[in-house]
Formats: structure tokens, C-alpha cells, sequence
């Protein structure tokens, strides 16, 4: 029975980023930059999707969704960081540990699925654009938005559940926030079936999204070289090629934190990726969106006449 208790230990000591202290101040300024220029893209996406009505398209829609998704990571691992930065407090009792473990895994998890949503989007607008308007309704994309999230809470909950049951022989944390690599090696006994566990529920519900982002862009790839305009050309790559760079970037990372066996796993790499997981990916996603977007940059001059006017 002592196996099944909750927690052998009643809080965790994160140890950060470094712990020399004359890298503190280094490191606070350069995740509070990112913090802020995340916030301020995405929050400029969000404003300049729902307010002009050219950009009220499937893609924006899930634009917009992938936008508070970056948010909403950066959020849940950067203060924490900053505040350990600032002030030296690494303390986090168990309980706030595991409820930052929930929602980074189910907000991480969302935005894998979104990125799938957004493929269909892109194929049924390359393969079958005549009938886009009427496959591609705003029903239907809340209805994917629900879905996605019908799948990733559950499996964000079963992991912290199961890490929560762990039993700890110490913790001290090398990383900057609750994930489960980290807690894992923390554990008094090697965890063979929750490690299991993670493998099969990674396997079962982080590579379909993938599998099928790739197929979309098989027959995206097949469509695209029948066309024999130029300008259509040019048209069709350039809607897929943001979307892309952001899968690439995604699963890149994804795959080198948590698809790799526990012994290969190097601390020092670990970290480091995961910063450009969590907090420089999302501050580049609404770069990534916006660079070369006819579409954003038109809006955004629209937006800013109508504040121009409206203060003059």
C-alpha cells in the first residue's frame, strides 16, 4: 500500500535555468524580451483576426486559436521562471507542480492538434478550393476546435494523475518548470510502466496529428504539381509554407524531448530545448505568420489608419 501514496515529498525546488547568480540578471531580461514579444504578436494576431472582416477565414480562425495556444504555453512556464530568476524563490508545493504539469502538457498537446486542423484546412483550399466555402463553415471549425480539446484534456489528465502517484526519492528538479522528463528521474524506482504507458499514449495521440498533416501535404504535394499557372503556384505554397515552418519547428522539438530513450537524455541539451520549445517557438510563430502575409500586413495598415483617423 505505500507504493500507492500521492507523493513521498510535499514540494519541489526547481532549479532554473543556471544556478551561477551573476547569470541571473541575463536571464531574466532575456525571457521577460521573449515573454513581452510573445504577448505583443500574438496579441496583435488575435486583435487584427477579430476585428477585420477580410481575415474572417477558416485559416485565421485557427490562426487565432494557435495564437492564445502560445500564449497560453509561455504563460504557464515563463513567470514562474522569471520570479526564480528575479527573486531566487525555487520552492513550488506539489500541488501547484502538478497543476502547471496539466495544463503545459494539455496546452502543448493542443497546439500539435491545431497545427493538424490547420492542414485540412490547407488541403481542402489547395485540392478542392471550389468547394472550400462550403466544406470549410465556422460550425465546422468550432466543432474541430472541441474535439481537439475533447482529446488533449484527457490525456493531459491521465499523465499528471499517473506522475502524481509516483513515489519521490528526492526534489530537486533540473529543469525551470514542472514536466515529466525531470519528475521522472526523481522517482525512487525505475517507473517501467508509466514509461510505458507515455511511450504507447505518445505514440497513440501525438503521431496521428502528425501522420496526417503529412498526408494532407502529399496530396497538397500531388495538386500543387498539376498547376500550371505560375501565380496559382506561388499562391498555394505560400498559404502552406508558414505552416510548415511551424510544424517542422514543433515536432523537431518534440521528438528530441520526449521520444528519446530515458538513458540518452542530457540534461544540459534537455533544458536548452526546451527554452526554444516553450519560449522561443511561440514568440516566433506570429513572425513566422506574419512575414510575407499580404493578407496581415493589409490589415494591419487598416488598423492602423482607423487609429490614425480616430485620434486625429
Amino acid at each position: 500500500m505505500a507504493e500507492a501514496n500521492w507523493t513521498s515529498v510535499s514540494e519541489f525546488v526547481l532549479l532554473g535555468l543556471s544556478e551561477r547568480q551573476d547569470l541571473q540578471l541575463l536571464i531574466f531580461g532575456g525571457l521577460l524580451a521573449t515573454y513581452v514579444l510573445n504577448l505583443a504578436g500574438n496579441s496583435m494576431l488575435l486583435v487584427l483576426i477579430w476585428s477585420d472582416p477580410q481575415l474572417a477565414s477558416p485559416m485565421y480562425f485557427f490562426l487565432s486559436q494557435l495564437a492564445m495556444v502560445d500564449m497560453g504555453l509561455a504563460s504557464i512556464t515563463l513567470p514562474q521562471a522569471l520570479v526564480q530568476a528575479q527573486t531566487h524563490h525555487r520552492t513550488v508545493p506539489f500541488a501547484s507542480c502538478m497543476a502547471q504539469l496539466f495544463f503545459f502538457l494539455a496546452v502543448d498537446t493542443m497546439e500539435i492538434y491545431l497545427l493538424a486542423a490547420m492542414a485540412y484546412d490547407r488541403y481542402v483550399a489547395v485540392c478542392d478550393p471550389l468547394r472550400y466555402a462550403a466544406m470549410m463553415t465556422r460550425s465546422l471549425c468550432l466543432k474541430m476546435v472541441a474535439a481537439c480539446w475533447a482529446v488533449v484534456i484527457p490525456h493531459a489528465l491521465l499523465h499528471t494523475v499517473m506522475t502524481a502517484r509516483l513515489r519521490y526519492c528526492g526534489n530537486f528538479v533540473q529543469h525551470f518548470f514542472c514536466d515529466v522528463p525531470p519528475l521522472l528521474r526523481l522517482s525512487c524506482t525505475r517507473p517501467l510502466a508509466y514509461e510505458l504507458v507515455i511511450s504507447t499514449l505518445g505514440v497513440l495521440v501525438v503521431v496521428p496529428p502528425f501522420v496526417f498533416i503529412l498526408a494532407s501535404y502529399a496530396r497538397i504535394g500531388v495538386a500543387v504539381g498539376r498547376l500550371r499557372s505560375a501565380q496559382a503556384l506561388r499562391k498555394a505554397l505560400s498559404t502552406c509554407g508558414s505552416h510548415l515552418a511551424v510544424v517542422l519547428l514543433l515536432y523537431s522539438t518534440v521528438t528530441w524531448l520526449y521520444f528519446r530513450p530515458a538513458s540518452s537524455h542530457a540534461l544540459g541539451h534537455d533544458w536548452e530545448v526546451a527554452v526554444f520549445y516553450t519560449v522561443v517557438v511561440p514568440a516566433l510563430n506570429p513572425v513566422i505568420y506574419s512575414l510575407r502575409n499580404k493578407d496581415v500586413a493589409s490589415a494591419l495598415r487598416r488598423t492602423g489608419r482607423k487609429v490614425l483617423a480616430r485620434g486625429a
